[in-house]
């Protein structure tokens, strides 16, 4: 697999882009204005309790107060054992563990998405290359993608004996990271010393800091990318910005030397992200309709509680028989959708409507296929099975927002609905008001002002409903294009 990052910087924006055999399969937007906050840990004050919903808002300075639900709180038994769910313990009430005017120290898990604010959790951690640092448990763990039994052991036990060497062992526990897969003791033992100098810090900052305020911030994205996706596999990483240049290798220098000679400053009049037609990618990955190369097709609707896909075949007839058509469709939907999903960054609820399968086998295969395909994802999934109607629900873990959300605005003209009133609507709505309006005043005129598509039909396909309001209201109905409205809006003005 040859893989690639692709590093662009302006003022304004930072774009990075994943790219695998000249493929896009992700991209990551952060802009000045708007930077994502996952990561940043506040000092903040809870300014509502809810125990309805067993969970509190609470002000770190944002614009709007955060969440922060009752199992994302650190508390502690009898015994002095750390509540979580998921390990058999009843959740506190809420009431018991947060109060009115509290002082907590937090850290975004979730970013703002729409109108809800960002999601909060007081078990804190923070990052390095390797490893993530957790100082309010005492377990050490390992990532799910580093498969191979040894492996795990020897990144276990080499992490244990660095954590005893630096006196750690009561101070908090670990997970190894899949970065981490090859690492040596030395590179193990730097990065629990840059994570126990780097909390010590933040833990003076806890105490001394104002209520609210920023107790850590995470790194800007374009080093964030060298800290998180960096692999063995990645071939180059091109950057086209000089400052960002300099900066990713002095990162690299300190913490990923192996992979100096890889980065490259791109200094060619072609812009970087036209090198793979990565704009042109973007702007596909805006629309509703992904055309699949056999023909058929997928319908991707994003709403506030799912995100549903509906699977056709299209053009695609086949040559041996209906079934058979319909299983190599579902199968390239399934390779294609596990891209589109990364490539959106969709999370949440995801239904995938296929295309309905008979064979038991054929509906094994898709999921298997589907599986197989989002192995390569960096965000948690998790996938059911195929149901009788070809349904296949899944979820994906959704930390920031989507790139439809990121990249645009709901319509101003259809309001977010991603449809429009006909002409012949609005005309109807338009005669309910004039008998309204004649009903109501005693005037000789009336102007309705509206677009040219509603004036047109008006004056041809309707003409004849309009000389017989004319007729029965014995009034002069008169019309007037206004370029300024869309096709919903018009006036009926008296005269």
């Amino acid at each position: 697999m040859n893989e690639e990052l692709l590093i662009n910087i302006t003022a304004l924006e930072t774009r990075v882009a994943l790219v695998e055999n000249g493929v896009l399969q992700e991209i990551y937007i952060e802009r000045e204005r708007s930077k994502g906050i996952v990561g940043n840990i506040y000092k903040g004050k809870v300014v509502r309790v809810l125990p309805g919903m067993q969970a509190a808002f609470v002000d770190v300075g944002l614009e709007r107060a955060s969440f922060l639900h009752v199992s994302d709180v650190v508390s502690y038994d009898a015994n002095g054992q750390e509540l979580r769910p998921g390990n058999g313990a009843e959740l506190p009430d809420i009431r018991t563990v947060l109060r009115d005017g509290q002082t907590l120290v937090v850290q975004v898990n979730k970013d703002p998405l729409g109108t809800k604010g960002a999601r909060l959790t007081t078990h804190l951690s923070i990052s390095s290359r390797f490893l993530v640092y957790m100082p309010q448990t005492a377990h050490i763990g390992i990532s799910q993608r580093i498969e191979e039994e040894q492996e795990r052991t020897r990144l276990k036990t080499l992490v244990e004996q660095c954590v005893a060497e630096e006196g750690m062992a009561q101070e908090g526990g670990f997970i190894i990271r899949t970065a981490a897969e090859g690492a040596g003791h030395d590179e193990l033992l730097a990065d629990i010393r840059f994570l126990k100098r780097l909390w010590r810090s933040l833990r003076e900052q806890m105490q001394t800091g104002t209520t609210p305020s920023v107790v850590y911030e995470d790194l800007p994205l374009f080093l964030r990318t060298m800290r998180d996706l960096v692999r063995p596999g990645l071939e180059k990483i091109r950057i086209d910005s000089t400052t960002g240049y300099a900066r990713v290798m002095e990162f690299a220098r300190d913490y990923i030397p192996e992979i100096c000679d890889r980065i490259e400053l791109y200094t060619s009049e072609r812009p970087l992200f036209d090198l793979y037609g990565l704009e042109t990618e973007i702007q596909k990955a805006l629309g509703r309709k992904v055309e699949l190369k056999s023909g058929g097709y997928l319908i991707i609707d994003q709403t506030e509680a799912m995100t549903t896909v509906d699977v056709n075949t299209g053009a695609f007839v086949g040559h041996r028989n209906l079934e058979e058509t319909i299983f190599k469709t579902n199968l390239e939907a399934a390779t294609a959708l596990a891209r589109q999903l990364r490539v959106r960054n969709l999370g949440g609820i995801i239904i995938i409507d296929f295309i309905d399968m008979k064979d038991p086998e054929h509906r094994r295969q898709v999921l298997r296929t589907l599986e197989k395909a989002m192995e390569r994802d960096y965000a948690k999934t998790s996938i059911t099975g195929v149901s009788e109607l070809g349904l296949v629900e899944m979820t994906r873990k959704r930390t920031r927002e989507s790139l439809g959300h990121v990249l645009c605005v709901p319509c101003s003209v259809c309001q977010g609905r991603g449809s429009l009133k006909s002409p012949e609507t609005v005309c109807y709505e338009i005669f309910r008001e004039i008998l309204r309006e004649a009903r109501t005043y005693d005037n000789d005129k009336l102007l309705v002002l509206a677009s040219q598509e509603v004036i047109d039909r008006l004056l041809d396909e309707d003409s004849h409903i309009v000389a017989d309001l004319e007729e029965q209201l014995d009034k002069t109905i008169q019309f007037q294009v206004e370029v300024m409205y869309s096709q919903e809006q018009f006036d009926v003005i008296l005269l």
